[in-house]
């Protein structure tokens, strides 16, 4: 016991590596741990149980301007980008660009952390500076035709006739060099293959690694575990959905025990969340089902375990936690949206903040504890919940033509909390 006591003291000493970890297209319910009754994610499960799960984390509706909100600690109002840029809302190519951005990597760069990225990248961004620019050593990408070093095509599978396929025979950018597969590599397998590889070439350092993941976005193919063999890899099924969410709760549990095994466990902090509600049950709608998204937080050195914890988050949050946690500075002047949740991971407070916030386009959703707020623009107010403190979508009252002076006190309330957040006034869709 004695031992055990000295290699966790020894951990808060040091510097802890992170891993962030967010899925594509998965809402909270669809893993175990948040109550889904038939998906089994017992890695995910355990990570949550052993650490600290929070009931409501918000991301956007969208994938694209979620990833400029967890990179940058920043809502739309500040970082610029309310959707894609070729979207409702969505800014100009121009504008688009996430290296003239502050992220969350060359803050902790700049503190002395290893950084690197494995996955699905979506941002701007051309060779030879293409993802380092945004503060990461190293990288290891799933590669849009525009993406491809110049003169290079990509000779595996597609999804499609214009996608190259992040899933089977993948098509692979690492480091600026294109990366030939065959056609029964799996792509999910060869991001966290690198995050491994990364995570074993720099163990005797600090480390940062962001695991924006492939799964579980469409196109709802096999995985290794249920595929018959090269003839069903590119049929599309939504009989699939479940495998996927499954296959995706493997490689954590495989990225948890190659960590045991190279002792880096005690000092390591994994983060995982989601981009956007998912496809067809949430994804692209102003509502908090489009924007509620897991947010597991466990390292066994530097996180308390209190497991589900009713503490509001979203993912503007990311960028100040990991930088209080990597005790990295943040640049005087930069302004950051989110606020850091290291002292709930710590079990100093209970409390992280007030409200939560999300937005696509020009439609705006928020919430406390108890008020939820959904589908407001310039054109339409939205309608309004009262949610009676529960934070799984259930039970919640419809109060958006209550004259009651509780619910009237709660609309001001709101009204003033988004009077600094403004959306774009488009022309009614």
């Amino acid at each position: 016991m004695a031992g055990v006591q000295d290699a966790y003291a020894q951990s808060r000493k040091r510097r802890p590596n992170i891993i962030v970890m967010m899925a594509d297209d998965l809402s909270a319910h669809e893993l175990g741990c948040y109550g889904h009754p038939v998906h089994k994610t017992p890695h995910l499960d355990a990570l949550a149980q052993g650490g600290v799960q929070f009931q409501m984390c918000y991301a956007t509706p969208i994938c694209h301007p979620t990833r400029f909100m967890i990179m940058t600690g920043q809502y739309a109002h500040h970082n610029g980008v309310y959707n894609f840029s070729d979207r409702r809302g969505g800014p100009a190519p121009e504008d688009d660009m996430i290296a003239d951005r502050l992220t969350f990597a060359q803050v902790l760069k700049d503190a002395g952390y290893r950084t690197a990225m494995s996955g699905k990248w979506q941002l701007s961004g051309e060779h030879p500076t293409l993802i380092r620019e945004a503060g990461f050593d190293e990288y290891c990408m799933w590669a849009y035709s525009h993406n491809l070093p110049e003169g290079v095509q990509h000779q595996g599978g597609w999804e499609g006739d214009k996608k190259p396929s992040r899933y089977w025979h993948p098509s692979i950018v690492r480091n600026g060099k294109y990366v030939p597969t065959k056609p029964d590599d799996y792509g999910p397998d060869i991001f966290s293959d690198f995050v491994i590889d990364f995570a074993r070439r720099n163990k005797e350092e600090p480390f940062l690694i962001y695991y924006p993941m492939c799964l579980t976005h469409g196109a709802y193919y096999t995985t290794p575990d249920n595929t018959k063999g090269p003839e069903d890899h590119f049929v599309r099924s939504k009989d699939n959905w479940q495998g996927y969410v499954e296959y995706l709760d493997k490689i954590i549990g495989k990225i948890v025990k190659a960590l045991d095994e190279m002792g880096l466990r005690e000092n390591t902090i994994l983060m995982f969340t989601g981009d956007n509600g998912t496809a067809g049950r949430g994804k692209g709608r102003p509502t908090e089902l489009g924007a509620r998204v897991p947010m597991i937080v466990n390292g066994p050195g530097h996180v308390q375990a209190p497991g589900r914890i009713d503490s509001l988050v979203d993912l503007t949050d990311v960028f100040p936690t990991v930088a209080e946690l990597g005790a990295a500075t943040i640049p005087e002047g930069h302004i950051v949206d989110g606020h850091s949740f290291a002292p709930a991971l710590q079990g100093k407070t209970s409390s992280t903040r007030e409200w939560i916030y999300a937005y696509i386009g020009d439609e705006r959703v928020l919430r406390t504890n108890r008020w939820l707020l959904e589908r407001n623009s310039p054109h339409d107010p939205g309608r309004f919940y009262d949610c009676k403190n529960r934070l799984d979508g259930k039970g919640y009252v419809d109060v958006t033509d209550s004259k009651d002076p509780e619910v009237m006190a709660a609309r001001q309330r709101f009204d003033e909390i988004l009077a600094d957040k403004p959306v774009p006034h488009l022309p009614r869709p």
